[in-house]
């Protein structure tokens, strides 16, 4: 089925819509707010997953699993955790035929479930720390779904963690920070602002929440991961304790993290062009396509064996690489479909250039096309590969310090919210009341706190009343 691709300029959300179902990454379920990730759309997941899991497994954390059923209980156990959650539950209330004595929520999130479990598993100080991580599917009612960025149904890991000071649980919450923010730049080749969530904006349980920021080029931010210091609320609620080596009994501090499938659309909107998604090399299914371009059988036989040996030899050397040799489309429709699909560079085996000994090359990012020796491409590409990924990284750097702006009045803030959009660095008095307004007359939060930003005094926003911080709001997703 071909797709239409709506300009983003002319509606983004459409586009976005537009280019997710051209790349063939994802479709829309059968149930409300959920979706089909095909098998494009999963291998980019992989690419995403991989790396991400071997950072975690370098400092120190393990893999486990635990149950998709929740007691309600268990949640009811740590008040403004149940309190946050309550309208994003899905509860099952019949199982085997039968009404169930107690309902069981299908996991949200599963700070309660492993800290029934860490409860029994912790005894002395000898047990801790404790680094685990769990990748598994969650479920949150979503109202207004999105391919991606919010579905209910949804992909994801969740690090717990527990430790025997509050000291050691910071450290572990910021480090998990820095982990995500390394993978958005090395690896999504997007830029993000690393801060601290207001209170309103706090994961519920948790003592302070720590998010990285991205700006996409609609001018709207996404969230694409927290990382929560859950001081000693869940602890509490679950008798997780240990015995000191003075031999007292205290309870743990914890700490969760994580980041799902929706870093799949902060790529697509971070990078993606009227043509379709373009995909930072780093996480790319397939990082080099060749296409044969021929006429007769003669010509064909020749091509399609140049086309195997360069693919053979990039993929001895580690490219992920693919000979499009369907014989049922020509090379017009396979231009089409692999730029749709963000592919970082197409390979032109033509019988001209074969001839000469060289082959076309085409850059995705920016449409470049140069000829290149066949025989020097496998030595070549892999460092075309790095220059598109730091090109990219390089493009989303611009746009977002271009579109991070400062605001001194209230006015000045809505005038930029309404105008260009993206970050706006503002004074904010830090309060609830004050956050609040500024949603109801903008549309837009409190992203953050960006970390490493020095106070310095003024005054709020909107208030005037004396502020040391200034916030970075935004319309979000």
């Amino acid at each position: 089925m071909t797709v239409t691709i709506k300009p983003r300029q002319q509606d983004f959300p459409q586009w976005y819509q537009d280019v997710v179902s051209a790349a063939d990454l994802a479709e829309n379920a059968p149930v409300r707010g959920c979706m089909v990730i095909k098998p494009y759309g999963y291998r980019l997941w992989e690419n995403i997953r991989d790396p991400l899991d071997a950072m975690f497994k370098e400092t120190g954390h393990e893999n486990a699993y635990f149950p998709l059923f929740i007691p309600k209980s268990f949640l009811e156990r740590e008040a403004e955790h149940v309190e946050g959650f309550s309208p994003e539950l899905a509860v099952v209330t019949i199982g085997g035929g039968k009404e169930l004595e107690e309902p069981l929520v299908v996991r949200p999130t599963s700070e309660t479930i492993i800290g029934h479990s860490y409860a029994r598993w912790i005894n002395s100080w000898r047990d801790l720390p404790v680094l685990i991580n769990q990748w598994a599917n969650v479920v949150r009612w979503e109202m207004r779904p999105r391919l991606f960025l919010r579905t209910t149904e949804f992909l994801w890991q969740e690090g717990h963690t527990c430790h025997a000071t509050e000291e050691e649980a910071e450290r572990e919450t910021l480090q998990m920070l820095d982990v995500y923010e390394r993978l958005s730049r090395d690896w999504l080749a997007i830029p993000v602002v690393k801060g601290i969530k207001s209170d309103s904006e706090r994961f519920a349980g948790a003592l302070r929440t720590y998010t990285i920021e991205g700006l996409m080029q609609d001018g709207k931010a996404l969230q694409m991961g927290t990382s929560h210091n859950l001081g000693q609320n869940f602890a509490k609620a679950f008798e997780i304790q240990f015995q000191d080596q003075d031999g007292q009994r205290k309870h743990v501090w914890t700490t969760s993290w994580g980041a799902s499938t929706r870093l799949v659309g902060a790529v697509v909107m971070t990078h993606g062009d009227d043509k379709g998604i373009v995909l930072p090399p780093m996480v790319a299914p397939i990082q080099v396509v060749a296409v044969p371009i021929y006429k007769t059988e003669e010509e064909k036989t020749a091509i399609l064996e140049a086309g195997r040996k360069i693919v053979d030899a990039l993929v001895g050397g580690g490219v992920r690489a693919k000979l499009d040799a369907r014989e049922h489309l020509k090379p017009g429709p396979k231009f089409f479909e692999w730029e749709k699909k963000g592919v970082p560079v197409r390979l032109e085996i033509g019988p001209r250039d074969l001839a000469k000994g060289e082959v076309v090359v085409v850059r995705r990012d920016d449409g470049t096309k140069r000829p290149e020796r066949a025989g020097a491409l496998a030595g070549l590409l892999p460092g075309l590969l790095q220059e598109i990924q730091a090109a990219l990284l390089a493009r989303a750097q611009k746009l977002r310090d271009e579109n991070t702006r400062d605001a001194s009045s209230f006015a000045q803030l809505v005038e930029l919210l309404d105008g260009p959009g993206g970050f706006v660095r503002a004074y904010w008095d830090g309060t609830r009341e004050t956050e609040a307004s500024i949603k109801e007359k903008t549309k837009a939060t409190v992203r953050c706190v960006p970390l490493g930003d020095a106070p310095a005094p003024g005054k709020c926003v909107l208030t005037g009343k004396p502020a040391t911080r200034r916030a970075l709001f935004a319309r979000a997703y």
